[in-house]
């Protein structure tokens, strides 16, 4: 459990703030790395692990067609399934992940490309990495990243 998560759930629980996770290349460690912290369930609404392509759409809202056009991998694709997740697990706040950990390109994206989206309200933060080293150092990255990312909008 690190420092960051701890100071994340107080902050949350101290705003009366709550959220929820969408996500893909993660597969379910971001939910995880929120969730290891007591207290958590007064503030993590849930998470949605949306690995395949097609349940981006179906389960959190993204467009169909940006799917077809961008692939997965892409910032509209994140930041949809932030605002999707937040709406459908009713948080104030959406956190999402999508990307690519490897072994081999995807969507024509390279090893290491990731999106990371927050959603809170009207406002919303998209980053994109690009991150190096073995699969689950790029996923491990990732839920760091997107710890930070989320402790940018609590602070």
């Amino acid at each position: 459990m690190s420092t960051v998560t701890v100071e994340l759930i107080e902050r949350l629980t101290h705003r009366g703030l709550t959220v929820a996770v969408a996500e893909s290349l993660t597969g379910g460690l971001l939910c995880a790395a929120l969730t290891e912290v007591p207290g958590a369930s007064a503030v993590v609404r849930g998470g949605v692990v949306a690995y395949a392509t097609d349940l981006k759409a179906s389960l959190l809202g993204v467009s169909e067609e940006l799917l077809a056009t961008h692939g997965a991998v892409d910032a509209d694709v994140a930041l949809q399934m932030a605002t999707g997740v937040a709406s459908q697990l009713g948080a104030d706040i959406g956190l999402s992940t999508t990307g690519v950990a490897g072994p081999e390109p995807q969507d024509g994206k390279a090893v290491g490309t990731v999106f990371i989206a927050c959603a809170w309200g009207e406002k919303h933060s998209v980053e994109e990495l690009s991150l190096s080293g073995t699969r689950n150092e790029i996923r491990s990255l990732t839920v760091h990243a997107a710890l930070r990312m989320l402790a940018s909008v609590v602070s």
